[in-house]
């Protein structure tokens, strides 16, 4: 079922020469999991900024075509009405959260939509154990880990059950460990639980391991759209749009055996890949 659907999108911001994005057209199906990767200047933010609403409602500039969310047009609604139908994870845990501890900054949602008490309740309870981060309820948000702030800014999107959560290159500041805790999360958010994954992430590893699709921007238009192994399996097309290529893929290419498929993706992969190659 199509939950999102993006027509014609283009924009450019005040004085800017050139658009920041394109003609962008996707179509978003309710339970994806959508990595989104390009270079720097690719127009990643700013396609974020159009599906939360920050373009228009705060960021001027020259905005055309369509995104609708169930077949209502996203950029007819107010901030508020946004917020409950995408809620939105960014790159700086720091820069997002408000409270001084973990309960309240979860809170601090449904309270703001006037949510019940007892509905609060449910909300607090359901994101932080969909997060994993009950047992840290009571904690000053001070003294988290960089990977902790992260699911909290995950559970307090999380509390106003949004259609879609969006991310803005979450795992960024992040180390290996950090980075491999949130993309598990976000795997149980989609699989288990069916909720609809758009993140952008210039972390590809992680991006062909968990996402079902990726869109690469280049230049602020859409140049790849395709199942991870179709997209990261074209190598030379993504080193010259400027994109980090998955490790292992990458590797299999310098050895020369990227044109035998399949390509692999993850460690795993790439494990049984070279024990066929030996085997022949």
């Amino acid at each position: 079922m199509t939950l999102l659907k993006i027509e014609n999108l283009a924009f450019s911001y005040p004085q800017s020469k050139e658009p920041a994005l394109k003609n962008i057209n996707l179509t978003i199906k309710k339970g994806d999991f959508t990595g989104i990767t390009g270079p720097t200047g690719a127009g990643k933010s700013t396609l974020a900024y159009c599906l939360n609403g920050i373009i228009p409602h705060f960021q001027g500039g020259k905005l055309e075509g369509r995104i609708s969310l169930r077949g209502e047009s996203l950029f007819a609604l107010g901030t508020a009405q946004i917020s409950r139908m995408v809620g939105s994870v960014f790159q700086d845990p720091d820069a997002q959260i408000i409270s001084t501890d973990v309960e309240q900054e979860v809170a601090f949602g449904p309270e703001n939509l006037g949510f019940s008490p007892e509905k609060i309740e449910q909300r607090i309870t359901g994101a932080l154990k969909l997060t994993g981060i009950s047992g840290l309820r009571h904690r000053p948000t001070a003294v988290l880990s960089g990977g902790q702030k992260q699911r909290l800014a995950i559970a307090a999107a999380l509390a106003v059950l949004p259609e879609i959560l969006l991310l803005d290159e979450p795992a960024s500041e992040l180390d290996p460990a950090g980075t491999e805790e949130i993309f598990q999360v976000l795997k149980k958010l989609n699989r288990k639980h069916g909720i609809t994954i758009i993140i952008i992430e210039q972390k590809t590893e992680q991006l062909a391991a968990y996402a079902n699709r990726i869109v690469v921007l280049n230049e602020g238009a859409v140049v790849m759209d395709d199942a991870p192994r179709q997209v990261f399996s074209q190598l030379q097309a993504l080193k010259d749009a400027g994109v980090r290529i998955p490790q292992v893929a990458g590797l299999a290419g310098m050895i020369g055996i990227n044109n035998r498929p399949p390509l692999p993706l993850t460690v795993e992969e790439a494990r049984g890949f070279v024990e066929r190659i030996l085997r022949r």
